[in-house]
């Protein structure tokens, strides 16, 4: 059952509500509604304070139960205080509404109803103009009745006079006013509101908004520009940062009129501002996302300040067409961008990591510079990006031990690689480029200070296609670099690994030499002394041949083990020298008479040419011992012709040089560079230990030993030197 502008059926009686029990209920139809409206004023004693929306004063003043039960509560001397939203079209039930109560006020908004007194509440959602009540709901529970009242001084309190607003409607005074809005229905309201109520409209929104727009408030902007070509709307002007994901929107933009521009740095906030008021908000609206934040205002600093920053935008801004056009055709006409404020880099570089949909390449300049990132959450970032979106991360970063350990930590994922980069190609820029098509390059200022906003200089940003390849090309030569680096240490490591067992398996050899060299030198000083003792007593030729082979073989033998004990001793660094004052001419004439007669007999002249007398402070036994070396080996290879052991000073008078000089075979160009290696011998009879052994010696007693052949073809020259005992 329904009522028109009067009730025209009396309305039921209701049981009076007993006030001693407390109870909450919900009452619908019209009887039920109104007529718990009646009893409710009719219980009010002290006061009643009451609000809705602009249908209800219609209500009050047009329905006998209602303004009958006002009249009554004011009659017993109770107070009504009511508020509700004063309106062009309710402005006539409002002055009516004035008169039943103490005082009225304006709040914009206000949506549906609530009452409350000393000791009811009750309220409703529904109101329709005109009409009575539809359903209700009522309580006399303390908590609720309290609950009630605190709403309503809360909102009563932000209210303003009624007659305020009624003489700005009837006058018509605009109303200033700066609000924020955080409810998205009543943002897309409020913002369609702003675009038909303008004569012109200025937009400058981020790459977001311009889908925020399109998918919300396209057909408002083709009614504004509807009304712009019939003369009637001076048009929309809009700035964006136009990129690769928004082209599509933007050619959109552009073939419905609206004028379009590109600005790459835009301000950190999205604005709308036409010739009456505004609308800002400070968030990305990343992919469309609807606003859940609005400030709007009419006053005109606000606006006056907005348009100002516009039109600065709009002079510098690059034309929509240009923009899609380089974009099409995979050209930047843009340059590069310097940033110099750190935060905005920082946050720059987060954008691009939650931009990116295929592939990031990050090199950080130092192991500080990779901390303070993951300081800020650069690592956490990394992470979604490849378990949200399946994006390739490859990074490459000096290292210290916590590195490692991360990296080790990080790498573990699919998608996620990394490389370490030698101090050599550490560089002072940080490096970031995402899918191919946008690059920052982050200058290192100071690489001491703890956060990233400290320790950054200058930026530079680009999505130049050149640009970015080229950055891209030196990071991928690092990376193989590294590459090449990483094989190169596992190379080394199993190197190293392999040197120790050869290190220890010659040790092992060198101990088993060493021990067989003493065990032969016990059974051979018998057979050699025995030999002599039978050489001396056997007076047979023939016996005395076996017995010199015997010998002669016992004396080889005694050599080698010799020989070895030397070796070993030399590696071992445990080669000793008995210094005594030595003459050399007495040792080389006597190493000459120990091989002269037996040269003689094969035709070789073996003699000494020396200038002058030489003496020298040495181990008279190891010098010997080098001097047969080079004289047995000179003798082996001359079968005929002539050996000369040369003395004679050096020009700095501080050292002899002592060389043996034949004109045998020479030495043999596979052999030379060897030549003082162990076993370096073409010699069927010799180990290739004597001339290692001279070396040594030699340098142990402060010299230098060397060979050549010499420059007339004929044999060659071993010569080694010496330091004299200085007077």
């Amino acid at each position: 059952m329904h009522f028109e502008s009067k009730v025209t059926a009396p309305i039921p009686a209701l049981p009076p509500s007993s006030p001693s029990v407390n109870k909450s209920e919900i009452l619908y139809g019209v009887e039920n509604a109104v007529g718990r409206g009646v009893y409710f004023m009719a219980n009010v004693k002290e006061r009643m304070d009451i609000f809705f929306d602009h249908r209800a004063p219609s209500i009050v003043t047009d329905i006998a139960e209602y303004r009958n039960g006002y009249f009554e509560i004011r009659k017993r001397g109770g107070k009504i205080r009511c508020f509700t939203e004063v309106t062009e079209d309710n402005v006539h039930h409002c002055k009516e509404l004035m008169k039943l109560v103490d005082e009225l006020r304006h709040l914009d908004g206000v949506r549906g109803g609530m009452a409350v007194s000393e000791s009811e509440y009750m309220a409703t959602t529904v109101l329709q103009e005109a009409k009575p009540l539809t359903q209700v709901i009522y309580s006399n529970v303390k908590e609720v009745v309290e609950q009630g009242q605190y709403i309503f001084d809360t909102l009563w309190n932000t209210a303003i006079p009624a007659d305020q607003k009624i003489r700005e409607i009837e006058e018509g005074i605009i109303p200033l006013y700066t609000k924020v809005i955080n409810e998205p229905n009543t943002i897309i309201e409020e913002i369609i509101q702003i675009n038909e109520s303008s004569n012109d409209m200025s937009i400058c929104a981020t790459a977001g908004g311009m889908q925020f727009t399109y998918s919300h408030f396209f057909e408002v902007t083709n009614r504004l520009l509807d009304r712009y070509r019939k003369g009637k709307h001076k048009g929309i002007r809009y700035i964006s940062n136009i990129n690769r994901e928004n082209v599509d929107i933007a050619k959109l933009f552009l073939d419905s009129g609206i004028q379009l521009k590109h600005v790459n740095n835009l301000p950190p906030v999205s604005f709308g501002v036409s010739d009456k008021q505004i609308g800002a908000t400070i968030e990305k609206m990343e992919l469309g996302k609807t606003v859940q934040s609005l400030l709007i205002s009419n006053e005109p600093l606000y606006v006056n300040h907005f348009n100002s920053i516009f039109e600065e935008l709009w002079k510098n801004g690059i034309d929509a067409k240009s923009r899609v056009h380089d974009i099409e055709q995979g050209v930047d006409t843009e340059g590069i961008e310097i940033i110099q404020n750190p935060y905005d880099i920082q946050n720059l570089a987060f954008e691009l990591v939650k931009s990116a949909q295929k592939e990031i390449r990050i090199i950080f300049s130092t192991s500080n510079a990779f901390h303070r990132q993951e300081y800020v959450g650069a690592m956490k970032l990394l992470k979604e990006a490849i378990t949200q979106r399946g994006v390739k991360v490859r990074i490459l970063t000096p290292k210290d031990d916590s590195i490692q350990e991360k990296v080790e930590r990080l790498t573990a994922q699919q998608h996620m690689h990394a490389r370490y980069i030698e101090p050599p190609s550490q560089t002072k820029v940080s490096i970031l480029v995402v899918d191919d098509n946008s690059l920052l390059s982050v200058e290192l200022r100071d690489d001491t200070k703890m956060t990233s906003y400290e320790a950054m200089g200058l930026a530079i940003f680009s999505n130049s296609k050149p640009t970015v390849l080229s950055y891209i090309s030196i990071f991928e030569s690092l990376w193989k670099q590294a590459d090449l680096y990483q094989q190169l240490e596992n190379s080394n490591k199993e190197l190293a690994a392999a040197n120790e067992k050869l290190k220890e398996a010659d040790k092992i050899q060198r101990e088993f030499i060493n021990v067989a060299a003493h065990e032969l030198r016990t059974p051979i000083q018998p057979i050699l002394g025995l030999s002599e003792m039978l050489q001396l007593k056997i007076k047979n030729k023939g016996e005395r041949e076996l017995i010199d082979v015997i010998a002669r073989n016992a004396k080889r033998l005694h050599r080698l083990t010799e020989d070895i004990l030397d070796v070993t001793k030399i590696e071992s660094q445990s080669l000793n020298l008995k210094k005594e004052t030595l003459d050399l001419n007495e040792m080389v004439m006597s190493v000459i008479s120990e091989y002269g007669t037996h040269a003689k007999k094969n035709s070789v002249e073996m003699r000494l040419v020396s200038k002058g007398d030489f003496i020298i402070e040495g181990d008279k036994e190891r010098l010997a011992q080098v001097l047969s070396n080079l004289v047995s080996n000179a003798y082996k290879f001359t079968k005929e012709g002539k050996i000369d052991i040369l003395l004679q000073k050096l020009q700095d008078g501080k050292e002899v040089i002592l060389s043996v000089k034949d004109t045998g075979s020479g030495i043999d160009s596979d052999i030379m560079p060897r030549l003082f290696t162990k076993f370096a011998t073409r010699s069927d009879a010799g180990t290739g230990l004597g001339l290692y052994i001279s070396k040594n010696v030699v340098e142990t007693h402060g010299g230098k030993i060397w060979a050549e052949n010499n420059s007339n073809g004929k044999g060659a020259t071993f010569s080694f030197t010496l330091p004299l005992t200085q007077k």
